[in-house]
């Protein structure tokens, strides 16, 4: 028998999932004793937390960055190809940036100079042009199964939150696309005054939903900025598309099974 005090799991979706019983419980030695019945799935929240990277990660371009950036640069002179484009929009990623915050408020500074090192071209209009593009929802589009997962996983008492290094767009981006309201917080850089990998914007996501970093994990898409810098607190972290591919396989990692 499940405890009334565990949070509830929509069964009807495990049940058809795994062909069989499932239990739902929290993660404790306490429940060893506790042997579930014969045939049945038992989940263990393997996590009290789970913390989820936006830009690559939870929100995703509709087009390639390359092909919008040609596109819109073509009535302004832009002749580079998309490769172009593509390699230098990275390059100028890899490179430092001299001011402390890269997203600091409306993170324009910063992302004119992505676009004229990207593209070669320097007209203000054209950088509005793209700016106000991506400031809308139409510009981006949800992974499949994102919505369903996360709320799977908050109905089983999991705390959702998301991290990410971006500015004062992002927060409306979330409203428009209909996912802000299934996190219990959401810590944007522009807003606390760091950028990942810094521990001091894990310290403030641990902090707003209040757990310890070893009951807490990440999906983030950078090896450095996401898996290292959750690393370095004691967070766990995922690589999105490396270790997990789709939201349904992070709601089994997130609550881990036992036969």
């Amino acid at each position: 028998m499940i405890s009334p005090a565990l949070h509830r799991f929509p069964m009807d979706v495990l049940n058809r999932a795994f062909g069989a019983p499932v239990l739902v419980r929290a993660f404790s030695k306490d429940h060893l004793s506790n042997r579930p019945p014969p045939g049945s799935t038992v989940f263990d929240r393997k996590y009290k937390a789970l913390f989820i990277d936006a830009g690559g990660t939870l929100i995703q371009p509709v087009k390639p960055i390359h092909e919008t950036y040609s596109a819109f640069g073509a009535k302004y002179g832009v002749s580079l190809s998309g490769k172009d484009i593509k390699e230098g929009f990275r390059r100028v990623f890899a490179e430092p940036w001299p001011q402390h915050l890269r997203y600091e408020g409306d993170g324009k500074p910063f992302w004119r100079h992505v676009v004229a090192q990207a593209t070669g071209c320097n007209d203000e209009q054209f950088f509005e042009e793209l700016y106000q593009y991506y400031a809308k929802g139409a510009a981006w589009k949800l992974p499949v199964g994102v919505l369903s997962s996360l709320q799977q996983l908050k109905e089983s008492g999991v705390k959702l939150g998301v991290i990410s290094n971006f500015d004062t767009r992002l927060r409306p981006l979330l409203q428009e696309l209909n996912i802000s309201e299934v996190f219990h917080s959401i810590i944007v850089s522009c807003e606390v005054g760091y950028e990942k990998p810094a521990p001091e914007i894990f310290k403030a996501a641990l902090s707003a939903l209040n757990v310890e970093a070893s009951e807490a994990v990440l999906l983030g898409d950078d090896p450095i900025a996401d898996k290292e810098g959750a690393r370095s607190v004691g967070m766990d972290a995922w690589l999105w598309k490396k270790e997990i591919t789709t939201f349904e396989e992070l709601v089994t990692k997130v609550l881990q099974t036992q036969e």
